[in-house]
């Protein structure tokens, strides 16, 4: 192994990154990235690579956008920053709360702007549980996420979370928060059970877990339109239809985190539209601002907002809020974001790029290291398997996947790789079909490396 650079070294010593064996990290050192432009990064030895997950799930306009690089230096100069507490506020926070009340995908009310996903899904808690107080239901409180799901890692929103490694030794999750099944059909299906019966049962599993908790209890359930960092996972036909009725019978406030599929990444405008579901409120982040800098937001509906009212009058405070939430530089931002989605037409040209894109990922389903291949619109899961016939997945101690992510590096492509062996893929919107191409070859490519580590090291046999 190589001696690390001396930026290298210098990153070892004094940051603590995030999702890593941080062990073994001081031995092998980051990937430097210095500079991007379109849908490619750079290293710092001036390596191209394809920026296969748009940062992470985020940079929706790609690198170097001139036209958001200066709607933050014109909003900068002008105003540089202001906050949105006791009753101050600033244009580019009103101007970007109308035009997402505007684009919504159900009645909203107001936008409450926090600076990330998990502050969005923390707030979303916070305000169900306020909700219920304002009505009078002081003990339907308990939220209900899914197994594999992903709402962030502050307290709250990793105990959402349902991942064993956002929770393990962090004394996570907190009491109150409940985990129903996966919606992964592969994974979890019964022998035979096609895709409407498989939600049906979920759908009847939930129903189950509210009338045992006792619906008196049970305040919300909160979803990822297609789930991410849980591996990329579509939900079956008529699921949302028959969570939804669930939800509606027994009077659950329903959440959709739109983080990873709001603005176009399933080639709608947000994720619920393309699965056909109706929200009572939903969390926004990453492409808000195409990742250019940071914001957030919770889209509330008219009911919640009252409650805030009635919270606020009796209290005589709304107790809640963020330094930088409505940042007026991040919120000019997003706004220019927002307008270069609708003048471009990046959401139907998105829509337009996912039938090469999934025609692409489709066809590595036949690789013998390829279990499934899944994905919507323009994000895809790969998810690598020792037995295609079994869907026996490898012993995590081996960590193909994490092998397959460094040789896509080698081939100039950057993934993640996430539980389970599965490489994820989320490029930014614009991605042009030649590098569309582009990046499935590379990653074929890195799969007939990974298989052929795989055979020569015998893991496939352990």
């Amino acid at each position: 192994m190589s001696p690390l650079s001396n930026l290298a070294a210098r990153d070892v010593e004094t940051l603590v990154h995030p999702y890593i064996n941080l062990a073994r990290f001081r031995e092998t050192g980051p990937l430097i990235i210095e500079r991007g432009q379109g849908v490619h990064v750079y290293d710092t030895d001036g390596k191209p690579y394809i920026e296969g997950m748009a940062g992470l799930w985020c940079t929706a306009l790609g690198y170097g956008n001139e036209e958001l690089v200066e709607a933050a230096a014109a909003q900068m100069r002008k105003l540089s920053f202001a906050h949105l507490f006791t009753g101050r506020s600033h244009d580019p926070a009103i101007e970007l709360a109308e035009k997402l009340k505007e684009i919504a995908p159900v009645p909203i009310s107001k936008v409450f702007f926090c600076n990330s996903g998990s502050e969005a899904n923390d707030t979303q808690v916070k305000l169900v549980w306020y909700l219920n107080n304002a009505l009078g239901r002081p003990r339907k409180k308990k939220i209900v996420s899914r197994i594999k799901a992903y709402h962030g890692v502050t307290v709250v929103a990793a105990s959402l979370t349902g991942l064993p490694g956002n929770h393990r030794d962090f004394d996570l999750p907190l009491p109150g928060f409940l985990h129903a099944g996966c919606p992964h059909h592969y994974r979890f299906a019964q022998a035979g059970e096609s895709e409407e019966d498989f939600a049906t049962r979920l759908a009847a599993e939930l129903d189950a877990l509210i009338v045992k908790e006792g619906s008196d209890t049970v305040a919300g359930f909160i979803a990822e339109p297609v789930m991410g960092a849980g591996g990329v996972i579509v939900p079956p036909r008529t699921y949302f239809e028959k969570i939804m009725a669930v939800c509606k019978k027994h009077d659950v406030f329903m959440i959709s985190d739109e983080v990873i599929c709001g603005f176009g990444r399933l080639g709608t405008r947000f994720g619920c539209e393309k699965l056909a579901f109706a929200p009572h409120s939903l969390s926004i982040a990453k492409m808000l601002s195409s990742a250019y800098l940071p914001i957030a937001g919770v889209m509330i509906p008219e009911a919640m907002y009252q409650a805030l009212l009635i919270e606020s009058k009796k209290i005589g405070v709304f107790g809640h809020g963020f330094t930088y939430g409505g940042h007026p530089v991040s919120a000019a931002v997003a706004l220019k974001a927002i307008e270069i989605y609708a003048r471009e037409h990046i959401v139907e040209r998105a829509a337009e790029r996912a039938t090469q894109f999934q025609a692409r990922l489709k066809a590595l389903g036949d690789h013998p290291l390829v279990g499934e291949a899944r994905g919507l619109g323009l994000i895809g899961g790969v998810e690598l398997v020792a037995d295609k016939k079994s869907k026996r997945s490898f012993d995590a101690q081996h960590g193909v996947g994490a092998q397959a992510v460094q040789f896509a590096e080698a081939e100039g492509l950057i993934l993640r790789s996430v539980g389970g062996d599965v490489l994820t893929l989320s490029p930014p919107l614009v991605i042009s079909p030649q590098e569309t191409d582009d990046l499935f070859d590379r990653l074929v490519r890195a799969l007939d490396k990974t298989l052929d580590w795989v055979t020569h090291e015998r893991i496939a046999q352990s």
